[in-house]
Formats: structure tokens, C-alpha cells, sequence
């Protein structure tokens, strides 16, 4: 029999995305049986689902985005699940990990500190426990920030990765992070992922000053169609931006940066002083 335990969707994000998957599922007229052989498990996992007593998986919610046609929809149940796993990350940032995954160039500026596909564990670590000392997450969610970047850099080993071009301010190389053994191992990375055939890692010296294109971090994505979007934080949250109008100048700019900064030869070489403690 199928369960019509009511539920309110504003209780949770687990709630919320049960609710939603029964309102869609009842608007075609569908049973829960009927949706549970489309995606492959039962009626009783999809009415657990719908009612809050068990989380969606991100294989289901992929499954679901399939059937209701959702795949790369700002609607989409996937980035739903990404902001009830990840429910302690900033506002728009589990939906810019969603076209991150898919993308076929990734352009990264960063300032202060190592960008988080370079860090090495010790170094995100220390950055996420930085947050706890300042009681601004708790030590579970700074383990979850650590999980959730080793799976973001997993996402990028594949058949065909994606070209990465990684602009760093020069301050991101003397930002003491978790001590001299944890920074030595840091560029030791750095220096590594550099010799990758699809990394161009560059630097931009702190001689640039005004010409610098860029004060704050800013993440540009090419996906497979060629369109490109665009995000950038604030202190309080992140947004995602498609619109060609907005995303295109940024790309001009970050272009400009590019050859402003010093060459991939160089940067390798400023690192490497840097690692073996050189002037």
C-alpha cells in the first residue's frame, strides 16, 4: 500500500527533496512502483524517500534527473542532493561542483591560498580546521569540506580530463598553512601537477600591483557545448552565473591575466626556489 504520511517539505532538505519527488511523480500520474522500476529499486525505497525516513543516494538522484528530464537544470534533483549533503558550504557553490564535474576547461584565480583542486589533504586540513578554531563550523563539517574536496579532485582523473589553467596571486605561495612540512609538501604538489600535460599552473607576481585583473577569486568553466559559467564568492555566499553578457568580459580579463602573468617555466621555477628554501 502506498504510504501518504504527509510531509513538510520546509522541515529539511531531506524533506524537501522527498516532497518534491512525490509532487512530480503525482503529477504524471504516476505510482510509486511505476517509478521504482524506471529507476531501477523498489516502491518501498521510493516511498522511504518520499516520506524523510532514508536520504537519497547521488546515483538516484541522478536517476530521477533522467526521468524527469532534469539533467543540467538549475532544478535539477542532483543539485538538490548536493546542497542536502553539503548543506554547510556556501549558498550556490554545490551547483557550481555540478558543472565543475562536467566540465572541459576549468580557469581558476585564487589569492591568499592554494586553489582547492592543488591543495594536498594536510593542506586543506589545516585550512578547513582554521574555520573550527574561529568556531565558525564544527570539526565534522570541516571533515566533510576535506571529503568533499578529495571527491571534487577525484572527478577530474579521467579518460578525458579537463584542461585546467590555474592563475595563483604570488601571496597563495607565502601563505603559511599548517607549518613548514605541510607548505614544503604543498609545492612539492604544485610542482607535480604542473608537469601534467593538461595543468597550466602560472603565477602572478606581486609586481603586477594595478594590472592584476582580478581582486577577488573567480572560477570560469567551459563546458562541452562551449558555453561558460562563471562563479565567485563573497563572505556570505557564492554565485553562479551563466549569462554570456556577464561571463564573456570576465573571460576577456582573465585572458589579459594570463599574459601578464609569469610563464608556466617560470612559476615551476618560483616554486621550486620556494620549496628548497632558495632566493
Amino acid at each position: 500500500m502506498v504510504n501518504i504520511k504527509e510531509l513538510n517539505p520546509e522541515a529539511s532538505l531531506q524533506a524537501a527533496f522527498g516532497a518534491r519527488l512525490r509532487r512530480m511523480r503525482e503529477e504524471r500520474g504516476w505510482i510509486q512502483d511505476q517509478v521504482a522500476d524506471m529507476v531501477g529499486c523498489s516502491g518501498r525505497h521510493i516511498s522511504a524517500i518520499e516520506t524523510g525516513r532514508k536520504p537519497a543516494t547521488l546515483p538516484f538522484a541522478r536517476k530521477t534527473d533522467r526521468l524527469f528530464d532534469l539533467i543540467g537544470s538549475p532544478e535539477s534533483f542532483e543539485r538538490q542532493w548536493q546542497e542536502m549533503k553539503h548543506g554547510n558550504l556556501l549558498e550556490g557553490f554545490p551547483e557550481y561542483v555540478g558543472y565543475e564535474g562536467r566540465a572541459v576547461e576549468i580557469r581558476l584565480f585564487q589569492v591568499g591560498l592554494v586553489p582547492g583542486l592543488l591543495q594536498t589533504p594536510e593542506y586543506a586540513q589545516a585550512v578547513a580546521y582554521g574555520d573550527v578554531q574561529r568556531a565558525s563550523i564544527t570539526p565534522a563539517q570541516a571533515n566533510e569540506r576535506v571529503s568533499f574536496l578529495a571527491e571534487r579532485q577525484a572527478a577530474l582523473v579521467r579518460s578525458r580530463p579537463p584542461m585546467v589553467f590555474v592563475v595563483m596571486d604570488e601571496s597563495c605561495l607565502h601563505q603559511q598553512v599548517g607549518g613548514p612540512e605541510v607548505m614544503a609538501g604543498q609545492l612539492q604538489r604544485l610542482e607535480e601537477m604542473a608537469a601534467l600535460p593538461n595543468w597550466i599552473i602560472q603565477v602572478a607576481p606581486f609586481s603586477l600591483g594595478a594590472r592584476r585583473a582580478f581582486n577577488l577569486p573567480v572560477n570560469l568553466l567551459t563546458l562541452a557545448d562551449r558555453s561558460i559559467v562563471a562563479y565567485a564568492e563573497s563572505q556570505a555566499q557564492g554565485n553562479v552565473e551563466r549569462e554570456a553578457s556577464l561571463v564573456v568580459p570576465m573571460l576577456t580579463s582573465y585572458h589579459q591575466l594570463q599574459g601578464e602573468a609569469l610563464s608556466k617555466a617560470a612559476s615551476v621555477a618560483k616554486i621550486s626556489q620556494l620549496r628548497k628554501g632558495t632566493p
